[in-house]
């Protein structure tokens, strides 16, 4: 298994504004979601659904407050 690389925020950013990263919400429960997601990202439950059609060259980064 890959070491779990840390990014700053910034970096996070970056690479989603460029398409190079998929940004997820770790909240499980989806009213929570809608009232603290940050722009552009998914929730768990979207990405569970989405998650077999990714690529394995996909960059995920998984985000909870």
């Amino acid at each position: 298994m890959e070491e779990i690389e840390r990014v700053a925020p910034e970096e996070a950013r970056k690479r989603i504004l460029h398409d190079e990263a998929l940004l997820v919400c770790a909240y499980d429960n989806e009213d929570k979601f809608r009232r603290a997601h940050l722009e552009g990202a998914i929730s768990l439950k979207d990405f569970n659904e989405r998650v077999s059609g990714l690529s394995k060259e996909t960059e995920i980064i998984f985000y909870c407050a």
